[in-house]
């Protein structure tokens, strides 16, 4: 910052401090001698001490007579009240002593000052980056989740997921016709009371004709994992514990029909939710499956010269034809009827009849449990087990995408879900059951 020139101040009368002109010999104010040149003031130099008593340095000797001097504790200076008088009991403190006592107390805490908010709007918080459409991958993305240039929906988190757990893997997709993701899964791994390792997998279908089918699997699949993971730990036998946990998802895609009977009068069409579900547990040398509905289970063995298997009776029309001799497996399955479900989780089923099976394979391979999304594109067991990657058992999660893949290229007409479980080799000795 620039700075303007000062002038210099004038010389003082060292009598009466009144401005003098230079040359000046008497000050015109009080007629002071100025050319008297004034003695200078005694120096007190401070000086060094580098000794003390008693370490050979020449301190000086006192006076004969003389008092020592007095020595002063921080406790016998006493303070001052906020308007400089001695506070009660305190004795005054010498004049010329150079030290202060009328200084307030000190607050605990200072006062902030508000921010300025003139000065708090100039500065904007980091914009996120904005998503672009994934279909254009122009346009930006609105609130509303659809493209602003070329209107394309975009994926939302249902549209497709994947996980993995230990062993197991799954994945979900949307497909290529339905607008949202009706299906749900639910994977995980965990211990018997002796160690023994256990793989859960839970894969459940919405129905579409039923209200919030997304949120009935959703939650049966999420009630269904939880109990699972939770009773094999405490020793429950896995046939058992799978079918408690069949029980646990119905009761809670039923407690989704609990609504307020306002909702009911405002839209007396809807009604309850509704979803199939299928599960399987896998320990050393034991397979459970359990099921309600037409989502499957299939068995492919390592060795492809084996024969696969499927585990599962679908609860359809189609399945009670064939089993009452009426129709053909094709005919049956060709039907328009083919896929009207028999039994199913929600408040309107006519009866809840979870189904559950064990197995023991003599060999390794792995489970595959999936949607009709899935096995729609690979019905029989034959068809499931060339499908199914070679190296499926020790790629769980790239199986169950080429899984979801096939389903895909073969027109992806529905919501499609696998889950895929290694099954290790047996112990020696063990047989099928």
């Amino acid at each position: 910052m620039s700075q303007m020139p000062q002038q210099a101040a004038l010389p003082k009368c060292p009598s009466c401090a009144e401005p003098v002109e230079p040359g000046d010999l008497f000050c015109g104010a009080c007629g002071h001698d100025l050319s008297v040149v004034p003695e200078p003031p005694q120096d007190h130099p401070t000086l060094t001490i580098t000794g003390s008593p008693g370490d050979g340095v020449d301190w000086p000797v006192p006076e004969p007579g003389s008092a020592p001097p007095a020595v002063h504790l921080p406790a016998d200076l006493s303070g001052t009240d906020s308007g400089g008088a001695p506070e009660h009991g305190s004795a005054p403190q010498p004049a010329g002593s150079g030290v202060r006592f009328d200084r307030p107390a000190e607050p605990d805490e200072y006062p902030l000052q508000a921010p300025d908010p003139r000065v708090a709007e100039t500065v904007a918080a980091p914009e996120e980056p904005a998503q672009v459409c994934v279909a254009c991958r122009a346009g930006r993305v609105d609130s509303d989740g659809y493209c602003e240039n070329c209107g394309h929906a975009q994926p939302r988190e249902r549209d497709h997921m994947e996980r993995e757990s230990g062993p197991v893997a799954a994945v979900s997709d949307r497909g290529l016709r339905h607008h949202r993701n009706e299906d749900a899964f639910a994977v995980g791994h965990t211990a018997l009371p002796d160690g023994t390792p256990a793989a859960v997998a839970v894969v459940c279908d919405g129905v579409s004709s039923a209200t919030r089918p997304d949120d009935a699997s959703a939650a049966a699949s999420r009630a269904a994992g939880d109990a699972l993971l939770a009773a094999l730990p405490r020793g429950t036998h896995p046939q058992t514990a799978l079918h408690e946990a069949i029980v646990a998802a119905a009761q809670a895609v039923n407690a989704l029909a609990e609504e307020p009977a306002t909702a009911r009068e405002h839209a007396p069409h809807q009604n309850a939710p509704a979803c199939t579900i299928v599960g399987a547990v896998v320990t050393s040398g034991l397979l459970v499956v359990g099921w309600v509905g037409d989502s499957r289970v299939y068995w492919v063995p390592d060795d492809r010269g084996a024969p696969a298997a499927r585990l599962t009776e679908d609860d359809s029309w189609a399945a009670q034809m064939v089993a009452a001799g009426l129709m053909s497996e094709a005919e049956a399955y060709a039907d328009e009827r083919a896929h009207a479900i028999t039994g199913w989780l929600g408040a309107d089923a006519y009866e809840l009849e979870p189904h559950t099976a064990s197995f023991k394979p003599d060999r390794s391979g792995v489970v595959v449990v999936c949607t009709d999304g899935l096995w729609n594109y690979a019905e029989t067991a034959e068809e499931m087990s060339e499908v199914v990657p070679p190296d499926a058992a020790e790629r769980p999660l790239h199986s169950a995408r080429v899984l979801v893949g096939h389903a895909l290229d073969g027109g992806g007409h529905d919501n499609v879900t696998v889950a895929v479980l290694p099954f290790p080799a047996p112990p020696q000795g063990a047989g099928s059951a």
